[in-house]
């Protein structure tokens, strides 16, 4: 069975967001046309307290987009972004729901971050997906979502890990860096993960 993983498609990661990602508005109406193809389409959503520590604004002296040490892990610093209960955190309007059986919801504990749908990036815990997905007999996982070389990539890796086949639709996700988005196709591909477009699907 196939399930298809829609990350992040949040109004802060959209044009006019506190961390857009470039284009990311143009993969919409690609993953909002993909969906009645899938036996199973599920959701994660960013959801930050307002104190997270991936906040450069929680760093003195630190600046957007620094690296740090946070807990032993190599932290970027955003700005702020997604957090709970506020628009920037919505899903977009744009975004058809109906389809979506279940939302994952990470980067709750401020102490740590979570690009990943199925663990925090210490994989110190996990949000269940991978179980949620093997009770629903999905062999096959297929991510698009924003942004691909962070939350996308991330959610990759950990699919492959947990022994799903794992495609990553390449027209159907936006990265913050192109020279990131190579890195990360390339780590995929290596680790046996499969680039496809969506018009082969």
């Amino acid at each position: 069975m196939k399930a298809l993983l829609l990350i992040d498609i949040q109004n802060d990661f959209l044009p006019g967001g506190s961390l857009a990602v470039p284009d990311g508005d143009a993969i919409i109406p690609l993953v909002n046309h993909l969906q009645p193809k899938f036996d199973l389409v599920v959701a994660t959503q960013d959801w930050h307290p307002s104190n997270h520590k991936s906040f450069a604004g929680q760093h003195a002296g630190n600046k957007v987009f620094d690296t740090i040490t946070l807990n032993g892990l190599e932290q970027v610093l955003w700005p702020h972004h997604c957090i709970q209960g506020t628009p920037g955190a919505d899903f977009s309007s744009a975004l058809d729901m109906h389809r979506v059986e279940a939302i994952f919801r990470k980067g709750t504990n401020p102490e740590i971050d979570s690009y990943s749908g199925f663990y925090d990036n210490g994989h110190l815990k996990s949000t269940a997906l991978a179980e949620y997905l093997r009770g629903k007999g999905v062999t096959e996982v297929y991510v698009a979502g924003l942004a691909a070389d962070f939350c996308v990539f991330f959610t990759a890796k950990d699919a492959l890990q947990e022994g799903f086949a794992t495609y990553f639709i390449e027209d159907a996700t936006r990265a913050i860096s192109s020279e990131g988005f190579e890195r990360a196709k390339a780590d995929l591909l290596a680790k046996g993960g499969q680039l496809v477009q969506s018009s082969s699907l």
